[in-house]
Parts: C-alpha cells; sequence; structure tokens
C-alpha cells in the first residue's frame, strides 16, 4: 500500500495531470485500496487545479461517500453534479439516489429520482432498495407497479430486493407472488436468486418453501451460500436437529464451511441441551483458523452465555487480543444474565477505563442486571451516568430505566422517567403497564392501558400479557377475560403459552378450578409447564387435591426433574392434612435425588452486593456478621415481656 500512495504522489506532483481521465484514476485507485478520505481529498485538489469533473468522477466519490457515511459532503458534491454536464446522466443519478437511500435519506432519493428523465432498471433498483431499507413495505411494491408501467422489466437485483421487503415486513403471502413472478421472468434457475427466496422464506417462518426450493436447486449449482441460507433459517426457527442435519449434509458433500457457517451455527445453538455441539462448532472455528476473528469471538461469548456456562465465556474474552464495545457488551450481558451484578459493574468500569465507549446496548445490559439482582442503588449510578453521558433522549435506554426501576420497586422513579420522555415507543407504555403491575397498582396499570389506547397505539403480544398480569394479581376476571377477547378479535393477536397460562391463572385464583382446567384442555397449542403450573399455583391456594395431581402429573412429565411440582404437591397435601400423600412425593423427590435450592436475599454495602442464603457459612465475613445476629437475637429476647416471664 505504501509503494501504491508513493506512485500516486508522484503522478500528482511530477506529472502534474491535467486531464479529467488521470484524476478519476487516482480517485479510483485511492477507493480501490480503501482510501475514501484521500479521494474525496484528491478531488478537493482537482478542482483548485481547474479541472471539470464528468460523469466517471461523480459515481466515484458518491461511492467514498456511501463508504464513510459522510452525508455532510453530499449536498455539496449534488450541487457540483447540478452545476455540470453530467446532471442529466442516469449512471451519475443513480449514484445519488444510491447515497441518499443507504445513508437512509429516502425522501432527498426520491427527489432525484423524480427529477430524473432518462431511468434504467439500476435506477428502479436503487431507488426500491431505499424503500426498502427504511421498511417502506408498500412503498416498494407501489414504486414496482410504476415501474412495471413505464415498461422497465425486472432483473434480479429488483426481484431479491422485492424479496427482501416482504422477508422484513414476514409477508409469505407477498413473498409467493414475487416467486411466481421470478420464475415467470426467468429467473427461477438462478442460484442467487434460490439463495435469497430461501432465506426470505425462513424469515417468513415458512421452513416448507425454503425446504423445497432448496431440494429444487441441483446438487451441483448449490453453493456455500445455499446451505448457510438453510442452517441460517432452520436456527432462526429453532430448528436445531434439522440446523445439525444440514450441517452433517453440507460437509458430506465436500464442502467446507466459512465465516458465516461458523457465526450461524453458534447462533442457532444457543442453549443448555447443545452446549455440547456448540464446543464441537468451537473447535472447528479453531481448525479452520476462525477463533482470532473478532465476529466469531463475540458469537463464542454469547453462545456460550445462553448455555449458562459463564466461566468459558469468560475464557474467550479474555482470549480477544482486540475488543469492540460489541465485546464488552455481550461479556457484561453474561454475567448480567448470571445475576452478578459485582462483576456487571467492575467490567462496566474496566470498559470505561481502557477508553472503550459505551453505547445504548451496553448502558440496558447493565440496567438489566440491575432489574433482576434489585440493585436500586447501582441502577441510580447508571441513571447519572445516561445523563452525563448524553443518553437520556435514547428511547431504548429510557425504556431500561423504567423496567429496571419499576423491578427494585421505586415506581414513582419508573414514572418520573416516562413523563421525561419525548417520544415514547409501545415498549415504554407496556414497560410502565407491567410496573404498576408488578408493584400491585392494578388500577394504575389498566388506567394507563386506557390512555394508550386513546392515543390510538395498537399493543402487541408483551402489552397484552402485561393487562392480563395486572387483571391476574388484582383478580379482576371479568375485565381480564374482556381483554383478552379484545387482544384476539379486535387486535388479532394470537395468544401465545404465556397468556393462556396468564388467563388459566386468572380463573384458578378466583376459585374457578374447573373452568381453568376446561380453559385448558380448549387450548388450541399444547400446553407447557406455564400452563400446568398456573393451574396447580391456584390448586394449592383453594386446597384442590384431585386437579393439582392431575396437574402435577402432567408436569412431571413434562419436567421430571424440575422440584417445583413436588414441592406444590407436598404443600397440597400437607395443607390438607393427607401426611401419607405428603410423604409418597418426598419419598420421590428422594428417588430421584431432586433438592429445594434456597432462597437468596442481596444486600449491598458500601457498593458490592452481597447474596445469602438460609443458614449460609461461606462468606468470608461470616463469623463477625452472625456474632452480630446472635447479639441482636439476644437483644430481641430481653426485650420480650414474654422471655422475662419465662426465665422468672
Amino acid at each position: 500500500m505504501h509503494c501504491r500512495m508513493i506512485s500516486i504522489r508522484f503522478v500528482c506532483s511530477v506529472l502534474n495531470p491535467s486531464t479529467i481521465a488521470v484524476w478519476n484514476s487516482i480517485i479510483r485507485a485511492s477507493i480501490d485500496k480503501g482510501l475514501h478520505h484521500k479521494s474525496l481529498l484528491h478531488y478537493r485538489r482537482m478542482r483548485r487545479a481547474g479541472i471539470l469533473p464528468n460523469h466517471l468522477t461523480f459515481p466515484v466519490l458518491l461511492k467514498a461517500c456511501v463508504e464513510l457515511s459522510e452525508m455532510h459532503l453530499s449536498p455539496m458534491i449534488h450541487t457540483h453534479v447540478l452545476k455540470s454536464p453530467s446532471s442529466s446522466d442516469v449512471y451519475v443519478g443513480t449514484s445519488m439516489i444510491n447515497l441518499y437511500a443507504k445513508c437512509q435519506h429516502v425522501d432527498s432519493a426520491k427527489q432525484v429520482f423524480d427529477e430524473m428523465h432518462n431511468k434504467d432498471v439500476i435506477t428502479w433498483n436503487a431507488m426500491i432498495m431505499g424503500f426498502s431499507m427504511i421498511g417502506s413495505h408498500w412503498k416498494v411494491f407501489l414504486l414496482f407497479h410504476e415501474m412495471k408501467l413505464d415498461e422497465i422489466e425486472p432483473d434480479k437485483i429488483t426481484i431479491m430486493s422485492l424479496s427482501q421487503s416482504c422477508a422484513k415486513n414476514k409477508d409469505a403471502w407477498l413473498l409467493k407472488v414475487v416467486h411466481s413472478m421470478g420464475i415467470k421472468s426467468g429467473l427461477g434457475e438462478d442460484v442467487l436468486v434460490s439463495n435469497s427466496w430461501i432465506s426470505s422464506y425462513t424469515k417468513c417462518e415458512d421452513l416448507v418453501s425454503a425446504e423445497l426450493l432448496f431440494e429444487e436447486i441441483p446438487a451441483a449449482s448449490k453453493s456455500i451460500v445455499s446451505w448457510n441460507s438453510m442452517i441460517a433459517g432452520c436456527g432462526q426457527l429453532q430448528r436445531t436437529n434439522k440446523v445439525c442435519a444440514y450441517f452433517v449434509s453440507m460437509l458430506q458433500e465436500g464442502l467446507r464451511p466459512n465465516l458465516s457457517t461458523i457465526l450461524s451455527l453458534l447462533s442457532s445453538l444457543g442453549h443448555s441441551e447443545c452446549l455440547v455441539l456448540g464446543v464441537l462448532v468451537h473447535s472447528m472455528a479453531i481448525k479452520v483458523g476462525y477463533e482470532k476473528d473478532i465476529n466469531v469471538s463475540n458469537t463464542l461469548i454469547s453462545f456460550y452465555s445462553k448455555c449458562g456456562d459463564v466461566v468459558a465465556a469468560r475464557y474467550c474474552f479474555n482470549s480477544m487480543n482486540v475488543r469492540t464495545c460489541v465485546s464488552w457488551t455481550v461479556i457484561i450481558s453474561c454475567y448480567a444474565k448470571a445475576g452478578d451484578i459485582n462483576e456487571v459493574m467492575d467490567l462496566f468500569h474496566e470498559m470505561e477505563n481502557v477508553g472503550e465507549k459505551a453505547d445504548p446496548i451496553t448502558v440496558v445490559s447493565v440496567l438489566s442486571a440491575c432489574s433482576q439482582t434489585g440493585s436500586l442503588e447501582f441502577g441510580r449510578s447508571m441513571e447519572r451516568y445516561v445523563k452525563s453521558n448524553m443518553f437520556s433522549e435514547n428511547t431504548m435506554v429510557c425504556n431500561g430505566l423504567i423496567d429496571m426501576y419499576a423491578k427494585c420497586g421505586s415506581i414513582l422513579d419508573a414514572r418520573r422517567v416516562f413523563e421525561s420522555m419525548n417520544g415514547r415507543s409501545i415498549v415504554s407504555w407496556t414497560a410502565l403497564i407491567m410496573g404498576c403491575a408488578m408493584n400491585g397498582d392494578y388500577e394504575e396499570a389498566l388506567s394507563l392501558f386506557s390512555q394508550m389506547l386513546e392515543l390510538q397505539i395498537r399493543p402487541n403480544h408483551v402489552t397484552s400479557l402485561a393487562v392480563l398480569q395486572a387483571c391476574t394479581h388484582g383478580g379482576f376476571l371479568e375485565r381480564g377475560q374482556d381483554l383478552f377477547n379484545m387482544m384476539t378479535n379486535v387486535y388479532r393477536i394470537e395468544p401465545r403459552l404465556e397468556h393462556y397460562a396468564c388467563m388459566a391463572d386468572l380463573l384458578g385464583k378466583r376459585g374457578k378450578i374447573n373452568k381453568a382446567l376446561e380453559f385448558i384442555n380448549s387450548m388450541p397449542i399444547e400446553q407447557d409447564c406455564g400452563v400446568w403450573g398456573a393451574l396447580l399455583g391456584s390448586c394449592i391456594i383453594h386446597q384442590e387435591t384431585e386437579i393439582g395431581e392431575y396437574a402435577a402429573r402432567r408436569l412431571f412429565e413434562l419436567k421430571p426433574n424440575v422440584v417445583v411440582p413436588y414441592v406444590a404437591m407436598a404443600n397440597i397435601y400437607a395443607s390438607r392434612g393427607l401426611w401419607d400423600g405428603m410423604a409418597k412425593v418426598r419419598a420421590m423427590m428422594r428417588k430421584k435425588g431432586l433438592q429445594k435450592s434456597p432462597g437468596q436475599s442481596i444486600v449491598q454495602v458500601n457498593g458490592k452486593a452481597h447474596a445469602f442464603a438460609v443458614e449460609d457459612r461461606i462468606h468470608p465475613e461470616g463469623s463477625i456478621i452472625y456474632e452480630v445476629l446472635d447479639i441482636l437475637a439476644l437483644h430481641l429476647r430481653l426485650d420480650d415481656p414474654l422471655e422475662h416471664l419465662a426465665v422468672s
């Protein structure tokens, strides 16, 4: 590269180029080497030398602006274009559209597009991709309709852009229309287009169509991208068995996994049951030489975190030579998930000390750790950090603050943050509604929901769950049933397992155990532990033995090694004085080697969180702690008048 730059400088200084062709070559050479700033400097020198740009100069410059995201330079170059004879050139106009579209200034791109007299298929594609990038699904197809009226035949880029737009909006029906159109246009045999369709179908959760399309591609034509598309698609839909099957088939076909394969596999195997498979993929990444790739390292940390292996995640983090903000965020999220608030804060401060600036996702990860551990003191310090680092206007960070304060029991602070927000999203409303429900202010939760609807903000799955939980904890059976019906009939929200569990819980806690069981048995989807657990919990409250036994049996079938249903049934038997039944459950637990984990309390002292369980003796200051507890217990006995009577 150094020799290349010397040659450019030699041309500039010694030969003193005076033709636009030479300057175009110099500018293009800088861009080819990734020296985009240099290309803009060369353009300025060219203009100062009195050389006017032509139709080949501007597209190269605009490409540099795209790579640098230098939007403040775009109006200047656009002005130069308008003043030059190249203003009517299709190639130059398309480059301007491409720049504005990729920088998400679609209105400016559309203005350039509308002012162009001559447009080719590349121009139309650039504008279609611009609308697709910002998620304007129907504008994409409206523009495509205008393109057809203009008698411009779509090419493979057009079809791929339309397919990607359908995928972003999960519009499987329209994707099938685009698929048919592509086949009719003779693009069905193009493997790049087929790969795009496979990816789009999986994003629309239509794995059957994706698999059929994949099988139609001749074996000789299937590229590594084809296999990666299927692996990634199955991973997105959590079909772990299919992920592994396609990967094995790919290896049998003699194809070597590339970086995308490794990343897709690790992303797909992110749960504890797949830890061994993930370790094998990790070994393969080392074998093929990707272990030092920063994307692989970050994905490995995330993988081990999702599998609950904090030690392995930390080892991968410590092994990195170069760490980005993403690396720090992923490891912080790992400890946040584990509930280790001390390590979260230590890592966050270390990240700041090494000069790596936190981004909104990092801040939200730290706030999540505060939420999980109830660390209000740390949470308040994070709000001060948010204000001092200009994150107060970030909606995602404010939502994290609302969630943190609500889960730490400070609903007034959560409301204060909510009221201070300029732009509230559905997540903001949901977080506050959920917070009110968690903190016992059920009427306020329902009032907020009504305000949200009045503002014509459409609820989503999580909002519906938050409102149903408010009804459950508040005992509002009729309102809960009305809201469940509104969710399904008015807002067309397909109930998920958690919604059914919430309704079963609401019916059960109001004493309608039989109706709760009927509701569960009428569910159109298979019940999970959450649904049967809700019913079992209601049976404990109302001492309903028969239905409780049935719910417990279903839980034993689903999760035979989980201790909760055993303890719940033992409590039901104990409450009814059925000691033989209780003894039987205890015997089953001993046979399976199940033990109830003791609960923990967390206290913060001098900026550090300390966890304690029942009869916990492992704390470094344990002897002093228990000595003080003994003194306090003695004082309590001395202050108790009944204790004095016993002594006398």
